[in-house]
């Protein structure tokens, strides 16, 4: 086979649209406003605006198949037939089937949802056993490249790649290790380069980001073999293993030994990439995909320094083409759709239709030096730079970030708040009715005032209120409707952020946030959420949670300055985050709930980096959490990630209780605490708030029964999984309903 890949491309774009169309559309879908037909239609148009979008910016490869009604890594599961049997008996048509793999039914529950290595992206989690009977589906990439064809443009269809699906798995029984089927799904992969190759096809893109990560010799060797093997065809298309998040370390030997056309190396997020690269000796016949400007952050490319570390590539191999570092679903869609950000600003940042343009401009670069490159840009402001916070965080000591023993702080806090066994509380968000997005619109517009705008989020509060009293729980929420989203929201009144207007990133299905920009010191200038909290607290005797997020997940959540250590800018959120703390103690706020869902997804991928990390990620939280009385309460959240991975770190922040999402993942997480010992407050949560269904009383007491079989009663807290803004009322009522009595049955048992 020839080589002719092309000198640019990138491994993914967003599917969401410019404007969150696929999220409307799938929505009105679900709400059965829209039918199968009309959901198509949309879809299709926002994917050849994609194609068209990359084809006129002059990319030499196109991918296609990157879109998806939900997620990628579903996509690739149904495409090897993957489909477990629980969802096969529903009788339901191929579409709906995978919507309820992604939401589950009353009948089924839904697959595990989980982060997608050091991103804010959830994908669903295949589950595949011994049993799983892989048969190729290539209905949807062929689709998609008829589709292209058809407007003229040849693209590269994309899947997961076979090790990764496998990797990223669990085993539908105990005991099994879902990578046992390799060679299995391999058959179902070749089956599919087949039906590719016969469309016409001339490469496939096969992701394989799990390599990033430390991986066992097997599963290296496994690799190699999977490669081998779909290498020797008689009839394929060409193969691009595209790789990402990090360093490959001895995978990519492994896959340079393997005759597969070309191989993508992240030289972002994995700069030692190059040197295993320039290790491996001079790659002969295969291209080599350079991933020079960054997917994962939204910093305009240093175009000069992407160029020299280009030039390098290409003494070594053959063949280069420059990339993304990983695809471009993790940031926004179009700065030029920015009209109220500071233009200092705007001069230093590249969202995903920029960093097109980078890619062409790098690879046009490198093939004959004709690039016209934009003037380096000058230092930072000044005015970003704030002295006091500086010298604030130059002052702290150990003491700041460490609280009393822990049996001290539980009787003062009993002795306060007089809590039944196994208390029921929610993670504090209440569902974000059209009234209240409506009334932001509002305000928006200017056809709202702000009194007008704070009465209406008072009445919603007070109603949250009566509505939890109702209901029977015992630590309230004021259900957070004056808050957009639990990151942005802070960081629309933090120094140092700003925030877009349009700069949506999708989270999982049709869940879009807009992470905030930090890009100076920062420092609180008000409280932010103490008038809220109090005002709660004003109406009922029982006590109210005030709601803060985390400086990790801040962070996590938010496209993060790259010119000071991570660890800097944690504790400098941190440090505004203490002073929360402290002015919700003194407003009478007796537990304060600082959300930490985002600590496992900034874990390093490599064991040897971990530490280091946990280290800044547990002393940020501490220090934000540790400057109250040991008589007010300290909770923390984490949702949808592989605990058992920082399980020793999640100990460590020290929290008085911990709530933490189990229901999908059937209470693992409870022998994970149980393993280190684990002794505070733990609340695993007993309903799956991403699902619209409604738990039935018994399996919210069964799973009540096995928490309280790995945690002693008097430190178990019963609560949902994650906060109830996506949630419609009448559900959260008969769910809350059935949690409370679920927890009323168990403390008589």
């Amino acid at each position: 086979m020839t080589n002719s890949f092309g000198r640019s491309t990138v491994l993914g774009y967003p599917r969401i649209g410019a404007n969150r169309e696929l999220k409307r559309a799938v929505e009105a879908y679900w709400a059965a406003t829209i039918d199968a037909d009309e959901l198509d239609r949309t879809a299709a148009a926002l994917r050849a605006r994609v194609w068209q979008t990359l084809r006129d910016a002059r990319l030499d490869a196109i991918p296609s198949n990157t879109f998806s009604y939900y997620d990628h890594v579903l996509d690739t599961a149904v495409a090897v037939g993957a489909v477990p049997d629980r969802f096969r008996r529903l009788g339901l048509s191929e579409l709906d089937t995978y919507f309820a793999m992604a939401r589950g039914v009353d009948a089924e529950p839904a697959l595990e949802l989980t982060k997608w290595f050091a991103t804010n992206y959830h994908y669903l989690v295949p589950e595949i056993g011994p049993d799983t009977a892989f048969a190729a589906n290539p209905a949807k990439p062929l689709q998609e490249y008829a589709e292209a064809s058809a407007l003229g443009i040849a693209t590269r269809p994309v899947l997961v790649g076979p090790a990764t699906l496998l990797l990223l798995a669990k085993p539908d029984r105990p005991g099994f290790d879902p990578f046992d089927r390799l060679d299995d799904v391999v058959d179902a992969y070749a089956d599919l380069l087949a039906a590719l190759a016969e469309a016409g096809v001339a490469w496939v893109q096969l992701d394989e980001p799990a390599y990033a990560a430390d991986r066992t010799a097997a599963q290296i060797d496994g690799l190699r073999a999977a490669y081998a093997r779909l290498a020797e065809l008689a009839h394929r298309p060409r193969v691009f293993v595209a790789t990402y998040f990090g360093e490959l370390g001895d995978a990519l030997p492994a896959l340079v030994d393997t005759p597969v056309e070309a191989i993508g190396l992240d030289l972002v997020a994995g700069p030692g990439n190059l040197r295993r690269l320039a290790g491996a000796g001079p790659l002969r016949g295969t291209t080599v995909v350079a991933g020079l400007v960054d997917g994962h952050n939204v910093w305009r490319t240093d175009l000069r320094a992407a160029i020299a570390t280009g030039a390098i590539v290409t003494g070594l191999a053959d063949h280069v083409a420059v990339s993304t570092s990983c695809s471009l679903l993790h940031v926004p869609v179009d700065l030029s759709a920015e009209t109220r950000l500071d233009p200092q600003l705007v001069a230093r940042l590249s969202f995903a239709r920029q960093k097109v343009d980078e890619v062409v401009l790098v690879g046009q670069a490198l093939r004959d030096g004709t690039a016209q490159l934009p003037p380096p840009l000058p230092d930072p402001p000044a005015a970003w730079r704030d002295e006091q916070v500086r010298a604030r965080l130059a002052a702290v000591t150990p003491a700041d970030r460490r609280r009393g023993p822990y049996a001290d702080r539980a009787a003062a806090q009993q002795a306060r708040l007089r809590l039944p066994a196994l208390p029921t509380t929610t993670i504090g968000s209440f569902p974000q009715t059209a009234a209240l997005r409506k009334a932001r619109a509002a305000v928006r517009a200017g056809t709202l005032d702000g009194p007008g705008y704070a009465g209406r989020m008072r009445a919603e509060v007070e109603h949250v209120i009566r509505l939890q009293e109702d209901l029977g729980l015992d630590v309230l929420v004021h259900g957070e409707p004056e808050r957009n989203d639990m990151v942005q929201y802070f960081g629309e009144q933090l120094a140092g952020f700003a925030a877009t207007e349009h700069g949506w990133v999708q989270s999982y299905g049709t869940r879009c946030v807009r992470p905030p920009i930090i890009y100076g010191d920062v420092r609180r200038a008000a409280p932010m959420t103490v008038e809220w909290a109090a005002f709660a607290q004003s109406l009922t005797a029982r006590p109210v949670k005030g709601m803060l997020t985390g400086p990790v997940t801040i962070l996590a959540w938010s496209f993060v300055r790259t010119d000071q250590p991570l660890a800097d800018t944690a504790d400098q959120v941190a440090l505004a985050l203490r002073d929360e703390c402290r002015d919700l103690e003194a407003a009478g706020i007796a537990v304060i709930q600082v959300d930490e869902p985002a600590l496992r997804e900034l874990l390093p991928l490599r064991a040897a980096e971990q530490k280091a990390y946990l280290d800044w990620a547990v002393g940020a939280f501490r220090l934000a959490t540790s400057g109250v009385a040991d008589g007010t309460q300290i909770h923390t959240h984490l949702c949808y990630s592989e605990f058992g991975d920082v399980i020793t770190a999640i100990d460590a922040l020290d929290a008085d209780v911990t709530s933490i999402e189990a229901s999908r993942s059937k209470m693992e997480v409870l022998d994970d605490l149980a393993a280190i010992g684990f002794g505070r407050g733990v609340g695993p949560g007993v309903w799956d708030i991403h699902s619209p269904r409604v738990p039935p009383l018994d399996e919210v007491v069964e799973a009540l029964r096995r928490a309280v079989a790995a945690v002693p009663a008097r430190r178990l807290w019963v609560n949902p999984d994650c906060g109830l803004k996506t949630r419609a009322y009448p559900e959260v009522e008969a769910s809350l309903r059935h949690l409370v009595a679920a927890a009323a049955e168990i403390r008589e048992g």
